[in-house]
């Protein structure tokens, strides 16, 4: 009887054990579904001049929302402009989405100047936070030089045919996208022609963006309801419970943004060529070698994703030759100071573009050319020095060299000179242990002549 007892007690406990256990797994199902049933909004940050860098993240994160079947994406941005390739990259990327993308000024204080325009007007969706702007987008000036909020800029027709193709190329470009997305095209081409600007309320106002929101929260609320069109359908877009996904840029953004600066790119070619040079004059040396391979490689990489003038990279290789020929071939510095001074010239119409995020600082051109002429003084005084060295090996170490014979029959025999034995011919007749004057070298042969004593 107790035995029954006891094992009615264990079925009892291990009943409820699984009840509960059951009874868990079904509420994490419960959780996971809410969540899987739960939209997304991704959000990136696009802070600061448009470059190869801003590109990548860009595009990687819209990649990564297509995987995420998100909701929309939301482009945050505070940008004075940048380069015109990295900004036609984000925008081809943008118009490839198959959800919304929104544009969002913001914070406060913020500005979508130049290629940031253009990037507002390609998104499906435009918004900014009360204190931004945006315009000024001159292609001329894609660094960002803006004229005053609300008011507009007299056009100024383009001195050269160059600037005018460059301009009507834009506006035709920027119409475009003002047309595909039913805003104002007008004043998208003011902004072109006149770098005209608007702050946020004047924006809305004029039709070039849709929504003024002070905070995400606020534009989440403004979206929920909006339709867009997407590959010639309407999209209702639901922010209703959306659960907001940050990225931020990865390892490889943020090491394609250091080495694309213009400046580490510059200084990583000159340490490059200071490693090989290192090399080269101490052979074996590994490391310097190592790390100047490697850094030219990275330097070279970086400056391929820049727009470069082929006369400043011309002026660059040229420079970077004559050091090297310096180091092989010293000339006492004439060579390696006509491949600084090419070099230098170089640095400063390297690259292609007004935007001066992506100028070549000059303080940088200074320190690598004060660093340059430190090492050509260096590898000069090095080539003077060996000059008044006397040669301590080959034919010209034992011209006029002396020493004694060792043994000697009918004009040949053997000289000891600089403590080895030798095979020499010379006068007929020389006693052993002659002194003897090398005259020259044949081969392995010496030819000699008796030493005469100095004059009394």
């Amino acid at each position: 009887m107790k035995q029954s007892n006891a094992l009615a007690r264990i079925s009892r406990r291990l009943t409820f054990c699984l009840a509960i256990a059951i009874a868990l797994l079904n509420f994490q199902t419960s959780i996971h579904a809410q969540q899987a049933g739960r939209s997304t909004a991704i959000v990136l940050t696009l802070d600061g001049a448009i470059g190869p860098a801003s590109a990548s993240y860009i595009d990687n994160g819209l990649i990564e929302a297509r995987a995420r079947d998100a909701e929309l994406v939301i482009l945050e941005m505070d940008t004075p402009g940048g380069l015109d390739t990295s900004m036609r990259d984000i925008i081809q990327a943008i118009l490839a989405m198959p959800v919304p993308v929104v544009t969002y000024v913001h914070p406060s204080g913020a500005r979508a100047a130049s290629a940031g325009t253009y990037i507002a007007y390609a998104s499906h969706v435009a918004a900014m936070t009360p204190g931004t702007n945006l315009g000024a987008a001159t292609p001329i000036q894609l660094g960002g030089g803006q004229s005053d909020p609300d008011e507009g800029t007299d056009r100024q027709e383009p001195a050269s045919a160059g600037e005018r193709k460059a301009v009507n190329d834009a506006v035709a470009y920027i119409r475009s996208l003002a047309e595909l997305r039913g805003r104002n095209a007008d004043w998208a081409e003011d902004a072109v022609r006149g770098a005209a600007s608007l702050s946020a309320q004047a924006a809305l106002e004029r039709n070039v963006i849709q929504i003024v929101a002070d905070n995400r929260a606020d534009l989440l609320r403004q979206l929920h309801g909006m339709t867009v069109e997407i590959a010639g359908r309407e999209h209702r877009i639901d922010t209703k419970g959306i659960a907001v996904t940050e990225i931020a840029p990865g390892l490889a953004d943020k090491v394609l943004a250091t080495i694309t600066d213009p400046n580490v790119a510059l200084i990583l070619m000159m340490v490059g060529i200071y490693g090989l040079i290192f090399e080269f004059m101490n052979p074996g040396a590994m490391v310097p070698g190592t790390i100047g391979a490697i850094s030219l490689l990275i330097g070279l990489y970086a400056l391929a994703a820049l727009p470069l003038d082929f006369a400043g990279a011309g002026l660059i290789v040229l420079g970077l030759a004559l050091m090297v020929a310096e180091a092989f071939a010293p000339s006492f510095g004439i060579l390696g100071m006509g491949g600084l001074l090419s070099f230098v010239l170089g640095a400063v119409i390297l690259i292609d573009t007004d935007v001066p995020a992506f100028q070549i600082n000059w303080s940088v051109i200074a320190a690598l050319g004060v660093a340059g002429t430190a090492m050509i003084v260096v590898m000069a005084r090095l080539g003077i020095r060996s000059h008044g060295i006397q040669v301590q090996t080959g034919e010209e170490e034992l011209l006029g060299s002396r020493g004694e014979v060792l043994d000697w029959k009918n004009g040949k025999g053997h000289v000891f000179v600089h403590s080895e034995r030798w095979s020499a011919e010379g006068p007929q007749a020389l006693a052993k242990g002659a002194a003897i004057v090398v005259d020259a070298v044949n081969g392995l042969r010496l030819k000699v002549t008796r030493e005469e004593p100095p004059d009394q």
